[in-house]
């Protein structure tokens, strides 16, 4: 079992059974708190498990759930994907936020501002070329704001054990948002069976499809971001790279 300390919004650390969760910085500590509310009360309604969080006096801390992160899948596992977002985006999005999930408008709020300085910091970087493709794949995105999403399914938030879901991890992002959001890594960058799996399970639409495909194309802005926002050249050229081939 890996316990990795490479969180943007917290850093994780295993004592015993449980994982431990302290923020990166004062304004992630209330995101952290508001698993506590949202997670006891999405369990039941979820098909695979997710933790179960306490405050404690630096953040939160759950029992851990024993498994490791995705790296390859079978079609069977991709469908167990599929229930679980299923399910997901069909939470009742009013009562999640009374549980403690990020409303629609605060979540549209800080969705625009990161467009923004996607606008004015990433955009003046690429190649003049593609600048334009740049600029309506941003067009595109940030306005749908109907289900509960994760908001960052990737791979290591995926914790398999012996071919099967043994949980969905790090729910600090959790908002009332696009679904095509959560199906971005899975639909398009995950193992074959694995999408295969999701789409058939999710009955992914056309539509659906390509606004996921948005969204993964969209992944590599957040690396430039991250990686002006803390002076780290190799994040910004690495990230640059990828805008230019998922573009």
């Amino acid at each position: 079992m890996t316990i990795t300390d490479n969180g943007w919004d917290s850093r994780a650390w295993l004592e015993g059974s449980w994982v431990h969760r302290e923020p990166r910085r004062p304004e992630v500590r209330p995101k952290l708190l508001a698993e506590t509310q949202l997670l006891p009360w999405l369990a039941p309604q979820l098909p695979v498990p997710v933790p179960i969080p306490e405050p404690t006096e630096y953040g939160v801390r759950h029992q851990l759930l024993v498994g490791e992160p995705l790296t390859d899948g079978s079609t069977a596992l991709g469908r167990q994907l599929g229930s679980f977002l299923k399910a997901l985006h069909g939470v009742d999005p009013d009562e999640a936020v009374a549980y403690g999930a990020q409303d629609r408008e605060t979540a549209a709020a800080e969705r625009a501002e990161v467009m923004q300085q996607m606008r004015d910091e990433v955009l003046p970087l690429l190649p003049t070329d593609v600048r334009a493709a740049g600029t309506a794949l941003l067009g595109r995105l940030g306005h749908v704001f109907t289900q509960l999403v994760h908001a960052d399914l990737g791979p290591e938030h995926l914790r398999i054990r012996d071919g099967r879901v043994a949980g969905i991890i790090d729910w600090t992002d959790a908002h009332i948002g696009d679904p095509a959001l959560d199906l971005s890594w899975l639909l398009h960058n995950s193992p074959a069976g694995i999408a295969a799996g999701v789409a058939e399970t999710y009955e992914v639409s056309h539509e659906l499809r390509e606004r996921a495909r948005d969204w993964h194309r969209l992944g590599p802005w957040y690396a430039v971001l991250y990686g002006l926002e803390n002076d780290l050249p190799d994040e910004i050229e690495g990230g640059l790279a990828g805008v230019l081939v998922r573009l």
